[in-house]
């Protein structure tokens, strides 16, 4: 199979880990190097309704996220509290409602959480958008790219030695074995406790030459299960 890098958020590093025949990385898209006050002119600002009350979470909280696929219910981890906290407050303030699954790779990952993909006027410029600023890496040796895991995408080793993690772009594993060379690479924050089906059919959705599906599949809505 021929040899392809699928940059996955801000294009900033060509030095792809090999994975199989291909090589893949997560990142984010984008022309040029980027820091995070760089990233701030593709920001959106969030609603300031809530859509629930981020207060009333429990530790792990468990998450409905609703697609035009169907709904992928996921648990957060409590020891990656930084990426938690961001993914519930982004929750609340119905920052992923509408944003499309912008990059999918079959047997790889599912990407979404580019408030930029909600306009198809800015579809030139899918994949760079985002709140605003990055998270530090929260990396656990407990957790991996199991089929299901959510991980956060960022940019290259080379702009971003310390692999802090986009603001708001995460990724779903599809699939375990050509995932599993990003573990310590990627922070990994969450993991699918139902809709694995869900991911499947996302996952298998045909895609363009920039991975972007031909139909569209998006995040209706994210919910906590209370």
């Amino acid at each position: 199979m021929k040899s392809k890098i699928f940059a996955l958020i801000l294009i900033v590093s060509l030095a792809a880990a090999s994975c199989g025949h291909r090589s893949q990385k997560v990142q984010e898209d984008g022309t040029a190097a980027a820091s995070a006050s760089d990233t701030a002119k593709n920001s959106t600002p969030m609603d300031s309704t809530l859509a629930f009350d981020p207060a009333s979470l429990p530790e792990e909280p468990i998450f409905e996220i609703h697609t035009t696929e169907g709904t992928i219910t996921v648990l957060l981890y409590a020891d990656t509290p930084l990426h938690r906290d961001n993914f519930v407050k982004l929750a609340s303030r119905h920052f992923y409602d509408s944003v499309l699954f912008h990059r999918v790779i079959y047997n790889f990952m599912i990407q979404t959480g580019d408030p930029l993909t909600k306009d198809p006027a800015n579809e030139a410029e899918f994949g760079s958008g985002g709140p605003g600023y990055t998270i530090p890496a929260e990396f656990s040796s407990a957790h991996t790219h199991k089929k299901g895991a959510l991980a956060a995408a960022r940019m290259g080793d080379t702009a971003n030695p310390r692999k802090e993690s986009s603001g708001s772009q995460f990724y779903i594993v599809h699939n375990p074995e050509t995932c599993s060379h990003l573990d310590g690479e990627y922070t990994i924050f969450g993991e699918t406790l139902d809709g694995f089906e869900v991911i499947d059919r996302i996952a298998s959705l045909r895609t363009d030459s920039m991975d972007r599906p031909l139909k569209d599949a998006r995040i209706i809505s994210i919910i906590p299960v209370l």
